[in-house]
């Protein structure tokens, strides 16, 4: 037997289940070619001839590119970075937006993830799974920043909404305007007023 049949057999869809092999195999062959060609470059039918996968597979398990986009990119957002806890909010988004924009620079779906914000502003199916699903996961470390925060008294509960909004804002802005460089004294002044601006009694 030809040893891409054999491998092409062993990565044999199992219906709605997910075979593991053939998801990470889907998976690798996503990252590995935003990493050669970006995210213009990046096709299912691409993505299905290096994994050794179907078409039929892809879809059934990402309807759209856009939601194995955010599948890679959270994967390896989570492999990479963790929520830190330095004993101040000011510390814990110095540390954290470092991080974040070190991610965007530096790895394949962070540089994707760009062009992701600007489909789903073309597309609403997009824009829908980046409201809905995509952001509510990604943001779980940030609220629990905010979270943390609370408990210690530096910010009221009740502003924590408001203050995820505004954080997300100033990093997309950054973000899409191409400013995402290491600059920590900025990231310092945004992080000092989202403090500030949280704390119980400000204005």
């Amino acid at each position: 037997m030809p040893e891409h049949q054999a491998k092409t057999e062993r990565r044999a869809s199992i219906g709605a289940r997910r075979n593991p092999a053939t998801e990470a195999a889907i998976i690798a062959a996503a990252r590995d070619l935003l990493e050669e060609r970006g995210y213009a470059g990046f096709s299912f039918d691409e993505v299905a001839r290096r994994a050794g996968a179907g078409k039929p597979t892809l879809y059934r398990w990402w309807p759209t590119r856009a939601d194995l986009l955010m599948e890679v990119y959270s994967a390896e957002k989570a492999a990479t970075m963790t929520a830190p806890d330095t004993g101040t909010l000011p510390g814990d988004l110095l540390a954290y937006t470092r991080a974040l924009w070190t991610f965007w620079r530096d790895t394949p779906t962070g540089r994707a993830f760009r062009g992701l914000i600007a489909e789903a502003q073309a597309g609403e199916a997009a824009q829908i799974l980046l409201r809905e699903k995509f952001l509510p996961e990604r943001l779980k470390d940030v609220r629990a920043m905010f979270a943390r925060a609370v408990g210690r008294g530096e910010i009221a509960a009740d502003a924590i909404e408001d203050l995820v909004a505004l954080y997300v804002g100033f990093n997309w802005f950054r973000l899409t305007t191409g400013r995402i460089g290491d600059d920590a004294p900025a990231i310092a002044r945004m992080a000092q007023l989202l403090t500030r601006g949280g704390a119980t009694g400000a204005p």
